[in-house]
């Protein structure tokens, strides 16, 4: 063999294995994601956006590592099915699907595919995981509440509303924790006496007239649970609420700053964040069934001094001062 010749085999053998390995550092993973919002909601893009800069900060880059295949349900179960099927086909590394009325389709449609759960209510009562601590299937995440904050809410709505004696719960009735949020409610209603009524948000027509009708009697208020359709149709509800001047408890913060009165719950944001980490980790190897599910750290109360101005009511100083923000 001649000695160009052999300079130039030894060469390429020694490059081969660098390169191959390069290739296989860059290996593209698919990452699935199934949301009950519509793809504009905001409040769903600031969500998925800390989503993709936590992946970033972990090292994934869409296009060159990552691939990312989303699908918006925009509340519709029928749809939420659809994609729920169409992802589980794909059989990608790893899908991120938020709240129970995705997480359920999408465990129907793929018990081998891992699933995180950024935020969902009861994991365990809904079959989604077998404990918080050692989950044991393909399923993890994060749980936004227990119920027992369900009766925080009524708490929150007398005493900025001491007046309030009736309350429209807004349920979701198709998953588990709609009920389990409801009856934490009900077991609290008769220490501050008052009387519930809960309202399906299925869809905006059922919204509109029940809260309609039940805005025809006076002294009510409204507690938003949480769920994905109360999301998409938050200003629907928010806007019945001004309307009928109906004081509202939600559970998310972004409600409050869309013009809804009061909220307490978790930081939905940072929940995304951190599930980012877990579909970080299950990429790299983890089991879902190893990984606990956790809760929030941290709950915030705001408080939007304009809508309870709009509604006559005097926010009490104690609370004032308890809020992680007043919206003015």
């Amino acid at each position: 063999m001649r000695r160009r010749e052999f300079i130039t085999l030894l060469c390429g053998a020694a490059v081969w294995p660098l390169a191959a390995r390069a290739q296989q550092a860059e290996r593209v993973r698919r990452i699935g994601v199934l949301l009950p919002s519509a793809a504009d909601d905001p409040v769903y893009q600031a969500r998925v956006g800390a989503f993709l800069q936590e992946l970033s900060l972990l090292g994934w880059a869409i296009g060159r590592n990552v691939r990312i295949d989303t699908r918006w349900a925009a509340g519709n179960a029928d749809q939420i099915r659809r994609y729920a099927a169409e992802l589980a086909a794909l059989a990608p590394d790893v899908i991120l699907a938020f709240g129970s009325s995705t997480v359920g389709p999408m465990m129907q449609a793929s018990r081998n595919v891992p699933i995180v759960f950024p935020g969902t209510v009861d994991p365990v009562s809904s079959g989604f995981v077998d404990s918080l601590s050692r989950p044991g299937g393909n399923a993890t995440g994060f749980v936004q509440f227990e119920y027992s904050l369900s009766g925080k809410w009524l708490e929150l709505l007398k005493e900025i509303a001491p007046q309030v004696a009736r309350v429209a719960v807004l349920r979701d009735p198709t998953v588990h924790s709609g009920s389990g949020q409801l009856g934490s409610i009900q077991t609290v209603a008769p220490s501050f006496g008052v009387e519930l009524r809960p309202v399906d948000v299925r869809d905006a027509g059922e919204i509109e007239r029940a809260v309609t009708a039940f805005a025809r009697s006076p002294n009510g208020g409204l507690i938003v649970t949480g769920s994905g359709p109360s999301i998409v149709h938050r200003d629907l509800i928010i806007t019945l609420a001004a309307r009928h001047r109906l004081p509202a408890v939600y559970f998310d913060h972004s409600m409050v700053a869309a013009g809804g009165l009061i909220s307490y719950g978790p930081d939905f944001v940072n929940l995304f964040r951190q599930a980012a980490g877990y579909v970080d980790r299950i990429l790299k190897g983890e089991k879902p069934a190893d990984m606990p599910v956790q809760a929030p750290t941290k709950y915030q109360l705001v408080i939007n001094l304009k809508t309870a101005k709009a509604l006559g009511l005097d926010v009490p100083l104690f609370l004032r001062q308890r809020a992680d923000e007043v919206i003015e």
